[in-house]
This record gives structure tokens, sequence and C-alpha cells, in this order.
């Protein structure tokens, strides 16, 4: 023992111990967490689109070296406002409030869960045999003209008419958006500007209204349920807009898992499957989920809006030449969006 402690009596010094050990605790998960959080980059949307030339290439930069080495960067000044935010999920809480029988009128298991209501436990993350706790609601694309894919029509809720002009409205800002962020990636990736623009024209695209229900009494929930279990997204990229309680978490290249929490005004964007087969792994589809962090907010809703930006169905998902070398092996069997996108929702049992 120190000779600056021989005047402690024992109890002092055990005292110490537990003080000396939680400060070495404190300092390191400060110091976890700094370096996680550093992986996870903040870019103003409103530089890329500016006239300037050194903010877009600052974007680029950044947007890019966030998605390489973590698959996730955050986004401010996307285009949606906090009014327009705000009206939907105020519309989006008055449909999941619903009685289950009256919800269920929106649901088709003949649709594959791509339009309407998508009811409790019926997604299971690949890989997982207990299904995740939330249910959800899917708008996808309108065709203005007979010209493009055949994609089912929307169905929308008389319950809460104002759903669907609030949704609509940000399912064709977020579909720009994602169109200016892949030309981003595009150029980031030493493709054209406008490799994406073709592919994502009228694409496929899902818009998910997503409830995580409350659960009162936690003794019920399922042994090894979680709000959603660790996945990967299918489509090229996912646009997020706001959880209403913490719980999403990325996996990093090291296998940490570490919090994703944007302000309020940020929305999330994460590269989804499609991308990456594209790219051959050069950006990373990352593995992410929504858990039970703290018990007591189970018996709380949260709610989020994904939008899933999903190219037409016959884009060539075949590794981008260049992306293919004897240090970089193919990974990925060559296929179609949409054969890829029909492969995986057998898998999620929505199909």
């Amino acid at each position: 023992m120190p000779k600056y402690l021989t005047r402690f009596n024992y109890s002092d010094f055990f005292i110490y111990t537990i003080f000396e050990n939680i400060l070495k605790t404190y300092i390191i998960i400060s110091f976890t967490f700094m370096i996680s959080k550093a992986n996870i980059a903040t870019v103003n949307y409103e530089d890329f689109v500016s006239h300037n030339p050194d903010r877009k290439l600052n974007f680029i930069a950044h947007l890019g070296k966030s998605l390489a080495e973590i698959g996730f960067v955050l986004v401010s000044n996307h285009g949606v406002t906090k009014a327009l935010r705000n009206e939907l999920f105020s519309a989006s809480k008055k449909f999941f409030e619903l009685p289950d029988e009256v919800k269920f009128k929106y649901e088709f298991p003949e649709l594959a869960g791509q339009r309407g209501y998508i009811g409790k436990f019926k997604e299971t993350a690949k890989g997982f045999k207990t299904p995740d706790m939330k249910e959800f609601y899917h708008i996808g694309q309108t065709i203005q003209n007979s010209i493009g894919p055949d994609y089912p029509p929307n169905i929308w809720p008389e319950e809460v008419p104002e759903l669907k002009e609030v949704s609509l409205r940000i399912y064709k800002t977020f579909e720009e958006t994602g169109r200016k962020l892949l030309q981003a990636i595009a150029l980031f990736l030493d493709l054209s500007e406008d490799f994406f623009n073709g592919k994502i024209h009228s694409g496929n695209s899902i818009f998910r209204l997503l409830h995580y229900f409350p659960v009162q009494d936690i003794s019920k929930v399922p042994a090894g349920s979680v709000r959603a279990a660790a996945h990967e997204d299918i489509n090229l990229i996912t646009l997020l807009m706001g959880g209403s309680a913490e719980g999403l978490q990325a996996k990093t290249k090291a296998g940490k898992w570490i919090d994703v929490n944007p302000l309020s005004d940020q929305i999330v964007v994460n590269i989804g499957d499609m991308l990456q087969r594209l790219t051959n792994g050069q950006l990373v589809s990352t593995s992410h989920r929504v858990i039970n962090k703290n018990p007591l907010l189970m018996k709380k809703s949260r709610y989020s809006a994904p939008f899933f930006l999903h190219p037409v169905p016959s884009m060539d998902l075949s590794a981008l030449p260049g992306t293919v070398n004897q240090h970089q092996p193919k990974k990925f069997q060559d296929m179609t969006a949409g054969e890829y996108l029909n492969e995986r929702l057998k898998e999620l049992g929505l199909k």
C-alpha cells in the first residue's frame, strides 16, 4: 500500500479503490464513445446542392468517408421541414392507435408487405427465429403514366385521410434528396454524377411508417425479442427520419455496437445491400438494430419513418468494373434488383 494511504483505515481505502475504478471506467467509456461517434460524420445537404465547388467537394469527401468506414452518415437540411415532420408523425400515431381489427382492413398478405399495413410480429430478421416487436405501414411508388414498372397501387386508411397527402409529399422529397445523395456517392466512387439517375427513376422505393408498439408487462416479452433485431437493409440507401426514442445502434467493422442518435432535424442515411453488391463490398451494408436499451421505455411507443430507396427492378446489381481484382475477389452472385428483393422478402417471411 502506498505510504500516503497508511493514514487511511480500511474503509477509506475501500472507498478510494471504488472511486479510482469508477474513474478509470468512465475515462475508457468516454474515450470509446468519442472514437465511435467520430466515425459517423454529419454533413449539410445544402453544401452539395449549392453552386460552391469547394462546399460540394467537401460534402462528397465527408459523406463518402463516413459511408466507407461505417456505412452511416447524418444529414441536415435534407428538405423535410419540422412542420412536415410533425404532421407526418401525428398522422402515423393516429393510425397506429386504431384498434387492431380496423388496421387489419389494410393488410394484404398477397402483396408481400409492399403496400398497406403489416401487423405485429410479422417480420423476422434474417438469421433470427423471433419476430421483431413492431408494426408498420408501406407507401410505394406512384407511376404517373403507363410507361414503367408495374407496381401495386397504394392503400390509404379512410380513418386517417390526412396520411395520404403528407406521406406522398415526404416520399417525393426524399426521392429527390436520395437522388442527389446517390449523385454524391457516384462521384465518390469515380463514376459519372448521373450514374444512378436512370436506374432510380420510377424506382421501387418504399416509405415505411414504423411503430414499435408499447409492452406494459415486460415479463411477457418473448425471450430474445427486441424491437428490431440486427439486420441490413435491402435497398440502395435508406433515409431514416427521427425515432421518438433512443435504441438505434450500428455495428462497426471492429464488431462494436455504437449508438446512432441524430438530432431531431437530421436524418440518418445508410448503405443497403444493393449498393454493397454493386460496389463488391467497397461500401458496406452495415448491420444495425433497435434494442430495448431501457426496459421502462418498452412501455412507450417509438415511431420512425425510413425511406428505402430502391432502383427499378431490372437494374443489374453485378459488381462494377474495377471493384473485382486479385486483392478483392467477387463476393456476390449476379442478379437484378427485382430478383434480390424477391429473395430477401422470402427470408423475411413476407413472401
